[in-house]
C-alpha cells in the first residue's frame, strides 16, 4: 500500500449551501487559459537537477520563457535533485502554501559502521511521529530546538553501510539532520550521501519536467505553434492548491472578493467537508478559478447552514479585479 502524506489520506465531500450554475460571459475554465495568459499566472513543477542553486533554477525559468517573474518553492541544496514547483508571473505568491505543504524524500544514508538489520530499522522507525530537531549550523533558518512530525518511513533496500529509505515529512524537517540523528542513536556515525525530493504538496514526480523540456517547449509553442508541449509544461495556479480545501462562490460574489473583502456565508454556493476554524483554505469560483486564499472562519457545516457571519478571513487575493461583474443581472 502506497504510503500518504496527510492531505492524502483525507477524503472530504462537498456540502451544498445552494445550487447555482455560472454564466459563460466572464471567467474561464482554468485549462482553456491561452499559453500567453499561462506565462503570465501559471505554475511548473520541475525537476531539479544537480549543480545550480534553487534560486538559479528559477531564474533559468525565466530566460527560457522570456518572463521578468518567477518563484519557487521552498530550497533544495544545489547537491540535491527533484521536485521544486516554481511559479511564475502573478502566480508566486501561491508558492506560500507550498512552503507550508508536507513534503516527501527518497534519502541515502550511510552509516559509519556496519549495523545489525533488526537494530538499524528499530532505530530508524524510532523516528516517525513527533520529533525534536536542531537545524543544522548551516541553514535558512534560526538555529534553536524545534519540533517537526515525520509521518511516515518506508525502508526500501538494505545493502552493507548503505540505507535507501522514503521518508514524509512536515515542512521545515531536515533530511540531513535526520540521518546524523539517526547515527547517534545506534551509538555510531551517519550521513546523508544522496536526497532527491519526490513530492512538494500536491506536486509529484510523475507529471515533473525538466529545464530543457520548458526551453524546447517553449520554442515548439514560439517558432512552430505547437502548444502540445508547452500546456505540459506551464500549468494553472489552481494545480497548487490542490492540497487545499476549497470553498466555492456565486458569480455574484467573486467581483467582491477579488477587491480583498472577506467571504461572508451568504456567498458560498458549496463547501468542502472536514473544514476548521483557522484551516487555509481556497475560495474558487463555480468554474474552479482561484479567486483568493484565506483562513476559515467557520467549519464547513456552519458555512453551508449558517445565514450569515463572516466565513472566512481573505489574506491573498489572485482574480484580478473586474473579471466577474459586482451584480449578475438576468436578461
Amino acid at each position: 500500500m502506497e504510503t500518504l502524506l496527510p492531505f492524502e489520506k483525507m477524503e472530504r465531500s462537498i456540502l451544498v449551501r445552494k445550487k447555482a450554475e455560472t454564466s459563460d460571459k466572464f471567467g474561464q475554465d482554468p485549462n482553456n487559459r491561452s499559453i500567453e495568459e499561462l506565462k503570465k499566472y501559471a505554475i511548473i513543477n520541475l525537476d531539479k537537477c544537480k549543480g545550480p542553486t534553487s534560486h538559479q533554477v528559477s531564474a533559468y525559468v525565466q530566460k527560457a520563457l522570456g518572463i521578468k517573474k518567477s518563484g519557487h518553492s521552498g530550497t533544495l541544496d544545489p547537491k540535491v535533485t527533484g521536485v521544486l514547483p516554481v511559479a511564475i508571473g502573478r502566480a508566486t505568491r501561491v508558492v506560500q502554501m507550498l512552503l507550508t505543504s508536507g513534503k516527501e524524500y527518497i534519502v541515502l544514508m550511510h552509516m559509519h559502521s556496519l549495523q545489525d538489520e533488526t537494530a538499524l530499522r528499530k532505530a530508524i522507525m524510532s523516528f516517525v511521529g513527533k520529533m525534536k530537531q536542531l537545524p543544522p549550523i548551516k541553514s535558512a533558518v534560526k538555529r534553536q530546538w524545534r519540533y517537526r512530525k515525520i509521518y511516515y518511513i518506508d525502508i526500501l533496500e538494505i545493502e552493507d553501510q548503505d540505507v535507501l529509505f522514503k521518508v514524509g515529512c512536515q515542512a521545515g524537517t531536515y533530511i540531513r539532520k535526520l540521518c546524523h540523528d539517526i547515527g547517534l542513536k545506534l551509538q555510531t556515525g551517519a550521513h546523508m550521501a544522496e536526497l532527491r525530493r519526490s513530492k512538494t504538496g500536491p506536486f509529484r514526480e510523475e507529471t515533473l519536467v525538466t529545464l530543457h523540456d520548458v526551453s524546447d517547449a517553449y520554442h515548439f509553442w514560439e517558432k512552430e505553434g505547437n502548444e502540445e508541449y508547452i500546456r505540459r509544461v506551464l500549468l494553472p495556479i489552481e494545480r497548487a492548491v490542490d492540497h487545499i480545501p476549497k470553498v466555492w462562490i456565486l458569480d455574484t460574489t467573486v467581483d467582491t472578493i477579488s477587491h480583498g473583502a472577506n467571504l461572508n456565508a451568504p456567498g458560498i454556493a458549496h463547501v468542502e467537508s472536514d473544514i476548521q476554524i483557522d484551516e487555509d483554505v481556497a475560495i474558487m469560483s463555480l468554474k474552479n478559478e482561484l479567486v483568493a486564499l484565506g483562513k476559515a472562519k467557520m467549519i464547513s457545516k456552519d458555512m453551508q447552514t449558517k445565514e450569515r457571519g463572516l466565513s472566512v478571513q481573505t489574506n491573498k487575493v489572485f482574480m484580478l479585479p473586474e473579471t466577474y461583474p459586482r451584480i449578475q443581472r438576468k436578461e
